[in-house]
């Protein structure tokens, strides 16, 4: 996994080169207004060593789903003008992300200018990973940098195809991913812990089962704990449920036991009569879940047995939330976990997604060590599989 990173790069490697960076700069929006920006800001690590070190740097990225060619509304505009109030410079936006006036607007870059490139999904070609089109953004540049880990999981133009083309460097961010991710999977800090939680175990198999070789223990929460526990032979009442699933929960509890990893499952469950911030409810036993009721969070003796295992631990990577924390009511498992993880001694990694905005909400982002920005790409690496846009980069 280890990848030649833009500090592999030096001034006289980088002055007056053209540097085409790919960034996931797919920002949420409010009309053309940014509503965070932390996609942006994660980037600004990578642009400022690269412009600082005379490098003429060309960004592009993609913005939504656009899906007739260019419109408006998925226009990199927005994204130009806040990078240019961050940087404090000028950053141009180019009509386009190819052609005749894109390479105009090339030529004209002095170093340490900064252009960025119309969104890259007006067309089609980019995602369906045209080698044309690959070529006709290589060659923009001397050297491709990819920093946008968010999309390193899809082999994509501007992903993968322009690495056939152009030499190709990790960006700081994709080298911090690496490097958390890296470590914990090849030589955690043990107690290696790892919590899965989110709402079905289809969506998670190839996970858990990856993890099984890796950890010590493996915490299960969320919606998938009821397919576990009619696995078990339980009740489940209006729980979310993946009953074509119960096999592979009995899969994955006998490979547990098989490998010596401490499977825990919560042991008491907080249940509601309906699913809403109004419901009533109260917490029972996971073997006594009533008929009408469903699960939406776990037990006040399921966050403490959590929370002690996650004190004792090494490392700990977590991925999915353990109740519906966007309700407050079904929040405290959640919230437990992640107050734990912030006041632990162990390194302590994010899956992305849904736990990264958990994480948020309880205001504890500066406490973590690392929180992925890319949640379908941190699932295929701890799922074990090759990330397409990682591995078309330099070897080390």
């Amino acid at each position: 996994m280890a990848k030649k990173s833009i500090k592999d790069l030096q001034k006289k490697d980088l002055e007056g080169k053209k540097v085409l960076m790919r960034a996931d700069f797919n920002v949420p929006l409010d009309g053309t207004t940014i509503t965070d920006d932390s996609r942006i800001t994660e980037t600004l690590p990578s642009i400022k060593y690269l412009i600082s070190n005379g490098a003429k740097l060309i960004l592009v990225s993609h913005l939504g789903r656009p899906k007739n060619g260019p419109t408006p509304e998925f226009s990199m505009a927005p994204v130009a003008k806040r990078l240019t109030e961050i940087l404090k410079q000028e950053v141009k936006l180019a009509p386009d992300c190819i052609g005749d006036k894109v390479k105009t607007l090339v030529n004209g870059m002095k170093n340490g200018d900064v252009l960025l490139l119309e969104n890259v999904r007006f067309y089609k070609e980019e995602e369906k990973n045209d080698p044309e089109f690959a070529k006709k953004l290589a060659s923009l540049a001397d050297i491709y940098v990819n920093d946008a880990f968010g999309t390193a999981h899809r082999a994509h133009a501007s992903t993968e195809g322009v690495t056939h083309t152009l030499p190709a460097y990790a960006g700081l961010l994709i080298e911090k991913e690496l490097t958390y991710f890296g470590k914990a999977l090849s030589e955690p800090k043990r107690p290696f812990v790892a919590i899965i939680g989110g709402s079905k175990v289809s969506s998670k198999i190839e996970v858990l089962k990856s993890m099984l070789d890796k950890v010590d223990t493996l915490l299960i929460g969320g919606g998938m704990s009821y397919t576990f526990y009619k696995a078990l032979g339980y009740n489940v009442g209006k729980s979310i449920c993946e009953v074509d699933y119960i096999e592979t929960a009995k899969e994955i509890m006998s490979l547990a036991k098989e490998k010596n990893v401490e499977l825990l499952l919560p042991t008491d469950i907080l249940v509601a009569d309906d699913f809403s911030a109004d419901a009533k409810t109260k917490v029972v036993d996971f073997k006594a879940i009533p008929d009408g009721w469903e699960g939406l969070d776990i037990g006040p003796k399921s966050i403490e047995t959590y929370v002690n295992v996650i004190k004792k631990a090494g490392t700990v990577i977590w991925n999915g939330p353990v109740g519906v924390f966007e309700i407050d009511q079904f929040a405290k498992g959640t919230f437990a976990i992640a107050k734990a993880l912030a006041d632990g001694k162990a390194i302590s990694i994010i899956g992305g997604g849904d736990s990264a905005a958990a994480i948020k909400k309880a205001g504890l982002v500066d406490k973590i060590d690392h929180i992925s920005t890319g949640g379908g790409a941190s699932l295929e690496l701890l799922e074990g599989k090759i990330l397409p846009g990682i591995s078309a980069l330099l070897d080390k």
